[in-house]
């Protein structure tokens, strides 16, 4: 019964949005709203803002595009703020096709998608309603009913700006149903609708010998041309095309450079004049964003021909290249596996993150700065902290290769081969590991891939698997830190101890004896080495940390384990050093003593609380680590 209740409620929220008035009525609601006559650009532009902005320019993120796009914040700050902003405040760059270029399942088709269904959507807001002629093929703005010597007059009065004319349907009806009565003319509001062919259109190339312009802008009807004499009549005419479906909303032109010439050729008028030739009638006024896509290589043939100077002069260029962020990578496998029916698989943690390793080192480009290795640069882009090196180094590398980003792995290759491996070992749990064979398995089976770029990709499963090796230790570290918990605490402690002391010019005194004695500088050192700290800079560090326990005293806060990022890390990983022995006897054994074993379920329940572990892949992940440590 909810789901009958919901689309009953549905149906009542569509019924409530409608209205129908006079064109008279509609006059007073602009004067009211100016905004209802807005062009498409601004309407699409409407719609990003009105799901929120985050961040400062050059760091803008869109939260339209954040549950679908990752990665590509550049990018789509650019496509907004350089197209669909200046589009939407009339600029002269609203005349230009919009087209995205950039490498396969780069996220292209995601964004138009996404535009389409965001502008269904926001036609049925209040800020984003579209009212039209009623009976209107094109469901044009009614503003248009206003004759041209008197629009100036009346765009001062509205404050509204008037583009466009009358299709001639709506020109003969006004003749032939109103005798001329603009004001009596019904216009109703509208939903913008892919299926319902309102607001949107779509055109795909096919054959160019049976395809027929009349995809684009409609088609004489010939059952009434007996009935109505000329085919100059627009009741002898169907305006069904796309690009007439398309006005006041968005019309995508998939695969755009494929298509024959004769179909592009409409779109140089539509583009600069606002209209196009269909038929025996004169230019139809048209108002839509025009958003096309392709990829590298068919963008670089279409500009080698010279006979497209004209259409290329009318385009604006975008491009989307792979996402270079390792944690958004994982984000897009994510998406795509919960919309698969695999969902249900248990993807133990790093398993994605090691294929985004892979497919993000295949895309960036070695950068002439130096002490940078693509691993560093990796990290940098991801937002980690990489030592010696700053936000200025990070721009200037993201400025340094422009082409960064439209060439290497694509997610769909990546998800192929996840899937490939869940079908085919019919597994309960899929791990780092495993992803990774699948990966070099996919390599093997690559035809058409060159020998040096499998070497290449070769090499790069390799250096993901490394950086998998140090996950995966430092995940069994830390699980087995925490159950020695104690001892960290009082590590800690007697480090804080010894710098205090050290800082101070102080002597330490014996709990036991009593006696003076100097800082432990070889405690200390054995500690700070753990995290690079050199002999140079363990002064600046200690001091550090003493100003540190000198805050939190003031503000009656305690100073504890968690105080401190870098002091933690250089505890657990000394902790773990020192342990070290006792976990590759403990995770390598093959007959586990009663301690043993009681330490490995301990280790193991905290992996499957805290981080996501399942049974299969928290014991496999102990047993892999005790094979690394054993080496």
């Amino acid at each position: 019964m909810d789901i009958f209740k919901k689309i009953a409620d549905h149906r009542s929220e569509t019924e409530s949005l409608a209205w129908r008035g006079t064109f008279q009525e509609y006059i007073e609601m602009v004067r009211q709203k100016p905004h209802l006559a807005m062009t498409a650009h601004a309407r699409v532009y409407e719609m990003i803002q009105s799901q929120g902005v985050e961040g400062e320019s050059g760091k803008r993120k869109y939260k339209f595009f954040e549950q679908e796009i990752f990665g590509l914040e550049r990018s789509i700050e650019k496509l907004v703020e350089e197209y669909f902003h200046s589009a939407a405040r009339r600029l002269d760059v609203r005349k230009r096709i919009l087209l995205l270029m950039g490498p396969v399942s780069g996220g292209k088709s995601t964004i138009v998608t996404m535009l389409k269904r965001g502008l269904e959507l926001f036609s049925r807001t209040e800020a984003g309603a579209v009212y039209a002629i009623q009976g209107c093929p094109m469901h044009e703005e009614p503003l248009h009913l206003i004759p041209q010597e008197i629009r100036p007059e009346i765009e001062r009065e509205l404050n509204v700006k008037i583009e466009g004319s009358l299709c001639p349907s709506c020109r003969m009806r006004l003749k032939t149903d109103y005798d001329n009565s603009i004001e009596n003319v019904i216009v109703e509001r509208v939903f913008i609708s892919e299926e319902n062919r309102i607001g949107i259109g779509t055109f795909s190339p096919s054959d160019p010998k049976s395809q027929d312009i009349a995809d684009l802008t409609g088609s004489i009807d010939f059952s009434t041309i007996t009935e109505y004499g000329s085919e100059s009549d627009p009741r002898a005419y169907r305006f069904d095309g796309e690009l007439n479906k398309a006005n006041r909303g968005l019309m995508e032109f998939q695969e755009m450079l494929k298509c024959d010439e004769k179909f592009l050729w409409n779109l140089l008028s539509l583009t600069q004049e606002g209209n196009f030739k269909a038929g025996r009638f004169a230019l139809i006024s048209a108002d839509e964003l025009i958003v096309a896509h392709t990829n590298e290589a068919e963008y670089k043939a279409f500009i080698a021909n010279k006979k497209n100077e004209a259409l290329q002069s009318r385009m604006i260029i975008m491009k989307i290249p792979y996402n270079l962020k390792v944690s958004e990578e994982v984000k897009i496998y994510d998406k795509l596996i919960r919309q698969s029916d695999m969902h249900h698989i248990h993807i133990a943690p790093h398993a994605l993150r090691a294929a985004a390793i892979f497919s993000v080192l295949s895309r960036l480009k070695e950068t002439k700065k130096q002490g940078i290795d693509l691993i560093k640069k990796m990290r940098l882009y991801d937002g980690q902290e990489v030592e010696g090196f700053k936000d200025a180094d990070l721009q200037e590398m993201q400025q340094e290769n422009t082409e960064e980003g439209m060439t290497g792995i694509d997610p769909r290759y990546v998800i192929n081969r996840i899937s490939s491996a869940l079908i085919r070992h019919d597994l309960q749990c899929i791990n780092a590991l495993e992803v990774l064979r699948a990966l070099k398995e996919g390599l093997d089976q690559h035809s058409s891939i060159s020998r040096e770029d499998r070497e290449r990709y070769m090499n790069f499963i390799a250096m993901a698997r490394k950086e998998y090796d140090e996950m995966a230790k430092k995940e069994v570290q830390k699980a087995f830190v925490y159950s020695f918990e104690e001892s960290a605490k009082t590590l800690m402690e007697n480090y804080l101890d010894n710098i205090e002391a050290y800082c101070n010019w102080q002597k330490l005194k014996d709990p036991i004896t009593g006696e003076e004695l100097d800082p432990d500088e070889r405690l200390m050192r054995s500690i700070e080495e753990q995290i690079g700290i050199s002999e140079n800079a363990k002064k600046a560090f200690r001091e550090e940390i003493l100003i540190r326990m000198s805050s939190y005293s003031r503000k009656g806060k305690k100073f504890d384990y968690s105080s401190h990022d870098r002091l933690r890390e250089a505890i657990e990983k000394k902790l773990f050093a020192d342990l070290k022995d006792i976990v590759k006897i403990t995770t390598s054994t093959k007959t586990p003593d009663e301690n043993q074993l009681k330490r490995i379920n301990e280790v193991s329940k905290r992996l499957m609380d805290e981080h996501n572990y399942c049974p299969v892949c928290s014991n496999e992940l102990l047993k892999y680590v005790g094979s690394l440590l054993n080496r």
